[in-house]
């Protein structure tokens, strides 16, 4: 699952890798910073879009579906 967001720098990645390690796992997500959309690619069979984007929301970060 794939989400254009507005990560965009290893601060930012530092303040979400908690919460991303934690739902969808240690190495199940990553965050394409070069790309101008700042891609989250997040792979996982039991969460939902929902589930990513509520919890990237209550930390400051918005996530679009792409």
């Amino acid at each position: 699952m794939q989400f254009k967001t507005n990560i965009n720098c290893g601060g930012c990645i530092a303040k979400v890798t908690p919460f991303l390690d934690e739902t969808a796992g240690a190495g199940k997500w990553s965050v394409d910073t070069a790309n101008p959309d700042k891609v989250l690619t997040v792979e996982t069979e039991t969460l939902s879009a929902d589930d990513i984007q509520n919890g990237l929301d209550k930390l400051g970060y918005h996530a679009e579906v792409i």
